[in-house]
């Protein structure tokens, strides 16, 4: 996740030289750029951020690499890098969407009626959990 408050080749450059790195150490096997996206909360007084998604394999050492010069890189929010089994597929960026018209007074009258299905809300979540519950 880039700094939005960088300028674009800034933030492109940052993207080039990890994805360098990545292809000089191992093999890149798809990039995503899923551009600016509002966050789930604040960091450093960011609330969206520039989505720049990376798959690849490589070996510990480029690893290592990747996580000393992300976090000292300036432009660099967060980042994670996750161990992934090859065999699954590669993500698709969310689609971005504005609320449906009407959510907001749905979720208030839900809110009003919860208090008249607790009783049947409670029977549907142990009626679930028993179902996931494995078979002996």
């Amino acid at each position: 996740m880039l700094d939005p408050g960088q300028d674009e080749p800034a933030r492109e450059a940052l993207a080039q030289d990890a994805r360098g790195r990545i292809e000089k150490g191992g093999t890149l096997k798809h990039e995503n750029n899923w551009g600016l996206r509002k966050m789930a909360y604040e960091i450093e007084q960011r609330n969206e951020a520039d989505y720049r998604w990376f798959r690849f394999e490589g070996t510990s050492e480029l690893l290592d690499e990747l996580n000393h010069n992300l976090k000292i890189a300036d432009g660099v929010l967060r980042f994670r890098i996750f161990k992934v089994d090859a065999s699954t597929p590669v993500m698709v960026p969310p689609a971005v969407a504005a609320p449906a018209p009407g959510s907001r007074e749905r979720i208030g009258q839900g809110a009003h009626r919860a208090k008249d299905d607790d009783v049947e809300t409670e029977d549907a979540d142990e009626a679930s959990a028993e179902t996931a519950a494995p078979a002996e």
